[in-house]
């Protein structure tokens, strides 16, 4: 039996926003449900954070989110189950109240949410199913874990020691030695695909921050037979970098690659003001980009002063708030618990960032 396992889809993403919304649907309508039909895959698996706020959602947001996605899977003959994530959830100490209860409830009998971790039998092969785990359900949790026969869990976990996104791993979280009794565990939460061989963080299937921009995105089909997975890669992005540099050559004009897409606009060298003025020109007026941004990053620096040492030696922001801390010679401070506190501020404030 082959299973269609998708995570993270965060409809509502970036405050409801219709541009993300439009492009969030276009990779279920052209990529998406077109596998799952051509390949006759009739089950699905969500691993948590169908929705992204907490607390809220847009009237539009929740009727496409029905009927582009939920129908879509009943109309095709899908059985769906769902898992709740954290961002489901309206409390943080119990999934109770959670958005997918309200948004969808019994309104579609093909489609089960789990708020509480449950083995389900597919076609006789047994997987775990965890959803976000709290002070709440954690005994609980760990007691059906202790007791399941499934040699495969999937849930939406907080494990630490993984990569959370680009270059930032999690320092929190569960230690992965709790779930060593399955053969393999596939999560949500953490939105960049990694894996240490045994417990595998799937990703998103779309690209929802900047720090996406380098991360491939898509779903995966897991094989209960083989116990394998295969990942069909999402083609679609939405956003992309152009370095402007033109000691070697002006950026090609190729509306194509940069349409409908957010652009930010990397100025290394611009000796040459006329065309780099033409250049933003195009870009702002004839591309057809969504949203253009300038980034002059060497500004206070002359060209002829950039050196490859200068490039290679330049710090990430977390590299240089972690140095901070780690120089500060303050009695009885908590440094790692002051570095977790940054790094989740700094998470917040680029996710706000379009």
């Amino acid at each position: 039996m082959k299973i269609a396992l998708i995570t993270d889809t965060h409809f509502g993403a970036r405050n409801d926003h219709e541009h993300f919304n439009t492009y969030f649907h276009k990779f279920y309508e052209d990529i998406f449900f077109p596998y799952l039909k051509e390949h006759n895959i009739k089950t699905c698996i969500h691993l948590g954070d169908v929705m992204d706020r907490r607390k809220f959602i847009s009237f539009k947001i929740a009727k496409d989110f029905r009927e582009k996605f939920c129908e879509t899977f009943v109309t095709n003959g899908i059985d769906v189950h769902m898992i709740v994530g954290n961002h489901d959830t309206y409390y943080k100490n119990t999934n109770d109240v959670n958005s997918l209860d309200e948004l969808i409830g019994k309104r579609y009998p093909s489609i089960k949410i789990y708020k509480e971790a449950t083995t389900v039998e597919f076609d006789g092969f047994p997987i775990f199913l965890i959803p976000w785990i709290n002070a709440t359900n954690y005994s609980k949790t760990i007691d059906a874990m202790n007791e399941t026969r499934a040699t495969q869990a999937m849930g939406h976990l907080e494990i630490k020691g993984f990569e959370m996104n680009h270059n930032m791993r999690s320092e929190t979280g569960m230690d992965k030695s709790i779930f060593s009794k399955f053969e393999a565990v596939f999560s949500g939460h953490f939105h960049k695909k990694s894996d240490d061989g045994h417990i595998f963080y799937l990703g998103t299937p779309y690209q929802i921050y900047w720090n996406d921009d380098k991360c491939p995105k898509g779903f995966h089909i897991f094989d209960t037979e083989t116990r394998s997975m295969e990942r069909i890669i999402n083609p679609y992005t939405i956003y992309k970098k152009i370095y402007y540099d033109d000691t070697t050559g002006i950026p090609s004009k190729d509306i194509e690659s940069i349409k409908d897409k957010f652009i930010k606009l990397v100025v290394v060298n611009k000796n040459d003001l006329y065309n780099f003025d033409r250049y933003v020109d195009w870009l702002l007026t004839e591309s057809q980009a969504h949203d253009v941004k300038v980034i002059e990053d060497f500004s206070e620096l002359k060209a002829e002063n950039i050196s490859d040492e200068i490039v290679e030696n330049t710090q990430d922001t977390m590299s240089i708030l972690e140095n901070y801390v780690n120089d500060l010679d303050v009695k009885n401070l908590n440094k790692d618990r002051l570095k977790a506190l940054l790094k989740g501020l700094y998470v917040e404030a680029s996710n706000m960032e379009i």
